[in-house]
């Protein structure tokens, strides 16, 4: 069983067992966060489509970790007037997908 979850403005398709990097998530470490905004649940040939979401359906997982990704150069140059280094570095929260329930 396959669903696609949308969490921080992006979509994810997820399967039990799946280790996921998304947006950073106000939970604690090893507990567990229910995703109710599910936009698709599907097996096989059996597909649910939600419009917009998938009424009844949740997406239960554990929050394995917390980070920053690497970071980012932002570089603009300009020949003998102007120069500019800057750089980023995005949080996010590493989440496994636990059970898909529709």
């Amino acid at each position: 069983m396959f669903a696609v979850i949308k969490t921080g403005g992006k979509q994810y398709k997820v399967e039990v067992g799946t280790v996921l990097k998304v947006e950073k998530l106000a939970a604690d470490v090893d507990s567990d966060i229910e995703i109710n905004e599910v936009l698709l649940v599907g097996e096989g040939e059996n597909v649910t489509v939600g419009t917009p979401v998938v009424e009844g359906a949740k997406v239960v997982a554990t929050v394995k970790s917390h980070g920053r990704a690497d970071k980012k150069i932002n570089f603009k140059y300009n020949k003998k007037t102007y120069y500019r280094k800057k750089g980023h570095r995005q949080s996010f929260t590493a989440i496994e997908i636990k059970s898909i329930n529709a």
